[in-house]
């Protein structure tokens, strides 16, 4: 069996590299969204011209970045996603709600102080995580059956 996960989330921490490292025997497939922050930011206006509102300017960003973001998630096995210690992550929300609207399996992964805010999340999700190592040990559990050592 061959799974495609999509790594959503927080783009600060090297969360993504832990998962892809632990999980480097397994027969899987990543992506991810863009995760250069300033990229990601100004895509839009770097590719179709300047805007003089700040909304404009993200609102031209956030539509090219969800031609892949939409593609990831749609074509996905396995969706993780990241809510991180630090900033508001509603991207990381809208694309959990998306990929329980398609059914997909969805692993949250947060600290634990987050767990009263991110209640309706982790309610659509079939596992929550607090470290990517563990993660790794439910695509290790998913794919050969075998639990951690």
């Amino acid at each position: 069996m061959t799974l495609s996960v999509y790594l959503s989330g927080e783009i600060h921490t090297d969360w993504r590299e832990q998962i892809i490292e632990g999980a480097r025997d397994l027969n899987l497939r990543f992506d991810s969204p863009v995760t250069d922050h300033d990229a990601s930011d100004d895509c839009g206006v770097a590719i179709l011209g300047a805007e003089d509102s700040k909304f404009w300017h993200d609102h031209k960003g956030a539509k090219l970045n969800a031609i892949r973001t939409r593609k990831g998630i749609e074509e996905a096995d396995v969706i993780v996603v990241r809510f991180g210690e630090k900033y508001k992550q509603w991207n990381a929300a809208f694309d959990a709600g998306y990929a329980a609207a398609l059914g997909k399996s969805i692993i949250v992964l947060n600290p634990p102080e987050h767990q009263h805010a991110l209640k309706e999340v982790h309610a659509a999700a079939l596992a929550v995580a607090e470290e990517p190592r563990q993660v790794v040990e439910i695509l290790t559990y998913v794919l050969t059956g075998a639990l951690p050592e």
